[in-house]
């Protein structure tokens, strides 16, 4: 198992740096003057000169990104343009935003997947089948956005029943009851694509495994059918927790659209935000910091079918 895991750790290592050279890359490629942000309007050639030597950009391309890589391996990710504060803790802050709001979506997602695609596939040629089948079809289509908005205007706007955005509410004393009614409609919004995909994967997985031999030969010989179903699901795992393992990496990336239409204070709105503003800076942290952390999630995704399947290691 060590050797396992020292392989992929290995492999991640040229995958951040690749990260690295895209998202740096990328910022020399965004339209836009920094030096004109970070001046204002009324600077002159002289203060553009200097500021462009203490920032080094009168250097050579790889320079620069030699010194921005060594940097940001001291855990400097810069200054925001905007705000102009140190890009780290503005980040930082806001990326754990995003983990609340993702593990939330993220255990919707796989559990609710699990169940309606063990419906559908366990109860086929039944009414309880056809309606799984359909709830995973919709959730795959619909778009996330659009339900969003739904959602505000049904259970926020007109029935008051949940809050419209934002992660507490500023009137109240907080706490966790106040974080769960926030984090619901967000969550949920978050959840639904993963949801059907988690369901419907696992639908054919769950089918092709209780297809097999050994599975015939174990109803052969009176297994129980609870007993028989935890074989087959344990057989299931490896290719679960792939999707999963995407889906979790999907929901760290793609949930800008939900943080913006809810206003969650997560590192998709924070991007979101510094785009129109032309905070380059916070821009690549928050994507920098994003893609780390996805590139963890895979490994961690490698080490648990490591464990679950003694064949992957070998």
């Amino acid at each position: 198992m060590f050797r396992f895991l020292y392989r992929r750790v290995l492999l991640a290592i040229p995958i951040l740096f690749g990260v690295s050279v895209v998202v740096f890359t990328t910022l020399k490629l965004t339209p836009g003057d920094p030096l004109a942000a970070l001046l204002g309007p009324t600077s002159t050639p002289e203060d553009r000169a200097t500021l462009t030597r203490q920032l080094g950009l009168n250097k050579p391309v790889i320079v620069q990104f030699w010194a921005w890589l060594s940097r940001t391996l001291h855990g400097d990710l810069g200054r925001s343009i905007a705000r102009q504060l140190p890009a780290r803790p503005i980040v930082i802050d806001a990326f754990k935003n995003t983990l609340i709001l993702t593990a939330f979506a993220a255990a919707i997602a796989i559990l609710g997947g699990v169940i309606i695609g063990g419906i559908a596939a366990l109860r086929r040629g039944r009414p309880s089948a056809a309606i799984a089948n359909a709830l995973s079809l919709f959730s795959v289509s619909a778009p996330q956005y659009s339900l969003g908005l739904v959602f505000i205007i049904l259970l926020a706007a007109q029935r008051h029943i949940l809050p419209a955005g934002g992660m507490q509410n500023v009137a109240g004393g907080g706490g966790l009851g106040d974080l769960f009614q926030h984090l619901l409609l967000p969550g949920v919004t978050a959840a639904l694509v993963p949801l059907g995909i988690v369901a419907r994967m696992f639908r054919s997985s769950l089918l092709e495994v209780l297809g097999q031999d050994y599975i015939e030969a174990l109803r052969a010989r009176g297994i129980p059918p609870a007993r028989l179903y935890l074989h087959a699901f344990h057989n299931t795992l490896p290719s679960l927790l792939t999707v999963a393992g995407l889906q979790l990496g999907y929901l760290l990336g793609g949930v800008i659209f939900v943080e913006a239409v809810f206003s969650w204070p997560g590192i998709g709105l924070l991007v979101f935000q510094s785009i129109s503003q032309r905070d380059l800076p916070l821009i690549q942290a928050g994507v920098l910091v994003s893609a780390l952390v996805f590139v963890v999630l895979n490994l961690a995704v490698d080490t648990l079918h490591g464990i679950v399947d003694p064949r992957i290691r070998h």
